[in-house]
């Protein structure tokens, strides 16, 4: 036996899978990731039932908050553990840890125990979402990686619609309780599939954990999210509440970031070294701003159906499937076109220009767009986002050594975490505010302009706008779409700026192995 297998052995090195085994993993890991993205959405649609149910209306929205602070905290964190001790174990941790939350949360009895429980749920999911694409990276060598990641990208397009429909139909033909019953069969079927086939390295050794950074990070990204969610909605954004949360959380993202100067890169929860790597800084980058632009399309365009067109939520949701499929096509083929070239540069640059196109084109809705020029609009945004969504995974998984790829890879998936978040809250204020103008500019004597705003893009008032007389009821439409022209009109610097850092992003050979060149040297 060589040298150099001697040393591939001794630090876990295994042969490179086969297409059907990695399938098998894939479909466990995707599995998981499902979990984790429909339950951002699941339980939309059942909220109204839930509060009726647990007598808790003015604690509803945080069933929804609670989950998605505990998972934007957990998802870096676990990347770090991950590269510290090991993947299976601690994947296999955070399934099981959601499944517990799951059927906690079906058996809840009141509003506090429910939103304790989703908490517990959000940090197994943070688990599911980081570990599911980082193992991908110990299992798939970089060139083959493409076409998998794309699947993987599938996930959450396709969560986002199918998720409150889901929601929908489980509380009404049920229980909303079976909204999370239905993850405990799911979930441990990937749990078997996980512990049966999945075989990784197990690492041992003297690693500490970083518990001062972690506090830290949690203390920054806790009071921006809160921020994001309440502003305009509970709080006005002017309100010392929210300038308080948006001061607050900036002044623990300093400490976190010179706290994590000092650290050792091997114990630092985010080394701030990755971001010397200008791969690692132009994908986290463009991770955060691909966050921004999903949100705001799938969050919004739905807004408009239900609005103006007086669709269900059901139906609107049905509605956006043109843009899903398209992303699915576009995600899946530009996976296979990176893995058949070795090129990914040439993707971000493109879809960053498609999706402003199609952002564009959705600036130009009326009051009568056909449904058959929304879905060729939404084809388009669909096509601009997949083509770059996943690759930025790629490109920092390449461009890291495998002792990183847990915390790399976890911080691709937390900047993502956070462009929703601030997607859904900037776009939702400007839209606010843009209605409020356009209400007093076409019904001047309207005396609650803002109040009205503000409860239409809550989603409360359609129901009510139907009871107006129609010469009312259509000038609030028609502000309504001014209002979507300006939004998207704003959104347009946002993917140009994207496209900006994109020209940015290097390339570097795709590995066709799975292994560090430097291992063996």
């Amino acid at each position: 036996m060589s040298k150099d297998t001697d040393s591939a052995q001794s630090i876990g090195f295994q042969r490179e899978r086969t297409h059907e085994e990695i399938m098998v993993i894939l479909v466990a890991l995707m599995l998981a990731m499902l979990l984790a993205a429909l339950d951002q959405t699941v339980v939309a649609t059942a909220l109204p039932r839930i509060a009726t149910d647990l007598h808790g209306l003015n604690k509803l929205s945080w069933v929804a908050t609670a989950y998605l602070l505990t998972s934007a905290i957990s998802t870096p964190l676990y990347g770090k553990i991950g590269d510290q001790f090991g993947r299976k174990k601690i994947f296999q941790f955070s399934i099981m840890l959601f499944l517990v939350g799951s059927a906690l949360c079906g058996q809840s009895r009141n509003m506090d125990q429910l939103v304790a429980f989703r908490a517990l749920q959000g940090i197994g999911a943070g688990g599911l979402m980081t570990l599911s694409m980082t193992i991908v990276g110990d299992i798939v060598p970089p060139r083959q990686r493409g076409k998998y990641l794309g699947y993987f990208g599938s996930v959450f397009a396709l969560s986002s619609v199918a998720g409150p429909l889901l929601g929908g139909f489980f509380t009404d033909s049920f229980s909303w309780r079976w909204v999370f019953y239905i993850n405990l069969p799911l979930g441990i079927i990937a749990l078997i599939a996980v512990a049966s086939r999945l075989h990784l390295p197990v690492k041992r050794g003297d690693h500490k954990i970083d518990y001062v950074g972690a506090a830290l990070l949690a203390a920054a990204t806790i009071p921006i999210i809160l921020a994001t969610v309440w502003g305009g909605v509970i709080y006005p954004w002017s309100s010392p509440t929210i300038l308080s949360l948006f001061v607050g959380g900036i002044l623990a993202a300093i400490l976190f970031t010179l706290w994590e100067q000092r650290q050792p890169p091997a114990e630092a929860m985010l080394p701030t070294h990755l971001f010397k790597n200008s791969i690692f800084t132009v994908s986290a980058l463009l991770s955060l701003l691909a966050g921004v632009a999903l949100f705001a399309s799938i969050l919004f365009i739905p807004e408009y159906q239900q609005i103006v067109r007086g669709y269900s939520a059901v139906k609107s949701g049905l509605l956006l499937l043109p843009l899903v499929f398209a992303m699915l096509a576009a995600l899946i083929m530009s996976g296979r076109l990176i893995t058949k070239t070795g090129r990914y540069r040439l993707f971000p640059i493109i879809g960053t220009l498609v999706t402003a196109l199609g952002i564009w084109l959705f600036s130009n809705l009326t009051l009568h767009t056909s449904q058959v020029t929304l879905s060729l609009w939404m084809i388009v945004v669909g096509i601009g986002i997949g083509s770059f969504m996943q690759v930025m995974t790629l490109a920092v998984q390449n461009a890291v050594p495998r002792s990183e790829l847990g915390v790399a890879t976890g911080s691709a998936t937390f900047f993502r975490s956070i462009g929703s978040s601030l997607g859904g809250a900037v776009f939702g204020a400007i839209l606010t505010s843009r209605l409020t103008i356009h209400l007093k500019q076409l019904l001047p004597n309207f005396k609650d302009s803002h109040n009205l705003a503000s409860s239409v893009v809550s989603g409360v008032a359609p129901t009510t706008l139907q009871k107006l007389p129609s010469s009312i009821s259509h000038d609030i439409y028609k502000a309504f779409v001014l209002s979507f022209h300006d939004m998207f009109l704003l959104a347009i610097p946002v993917m140009l700026l994207s496209f900006m850092i994109a020209l940015f992003l290097k390339e570097t050979p795709l590995r066709n192995t799975t292994h560090d060149p430097s291992d063996l040297s």
